[in-house]
């Protein structure tokens, strides 16, 4: 199933990290080791419509279509996972960094990117990016 919506060219990069991730298992593995973390991404196309995706890189090191799952407490209840982050850029400048055209830190900077969460936390995403950006052509 792809998980590429037309109306957010860019989100033809979450396949490509997706079969990256199930292609290396080892890679995978790490990945998952290393940042620990589940990753959602808003991105917000030019007619101003929302969509999400979330990369699990705290358990699973798969990528969904969707708003990031709660984390669950012993009692199976929903709770805020610490290990969750929400970033919120355009479709288009996602494609830009998938690409290799531009820097996350360079888009927060300049506010086109706003994370929700462990911004430090944020960083352990980009080995995942820079294996897309080998594959990517957005």
């Amino acid at each position: 199933m792809s998980l590429k919506s037309d109306s957010y060219p860019s989100s033809a990069a979450f396949d490509i990290i997706h079969s990256s991730l199930q292609s290396d298992d080892a890679g995978r593995k790490d990945a998952v080791k290393q940042a620990n973390a589940i990753f959602a991404f808003k991105l917000k196309n030019k007619e101003g419509q929302e969509d999400a995706w979330n990369i699990d890189l705290k358990e699973k090191g798969a990528v969904t279509k969707g708003e990031a799952p709660e984390g669950k407490k012993a009692n199976g209840k929903s709770c805020p996972c610490p290990n969750r982050l929400t970033l919120s850029l355009s479709d288009e400048d996602f494609g830009k960094l998938v690409a290799g055209k531009t820097q996350a830190q360079k888009l927060f900077m300049s506010g086109k990117l706003k994370i929700k969460g462990d911004v430090m936390k944020a960083t352990k995403m980009e080995p995942v990016l820079k294996k897309a950006q080998t594959k990517a052509k957005l």
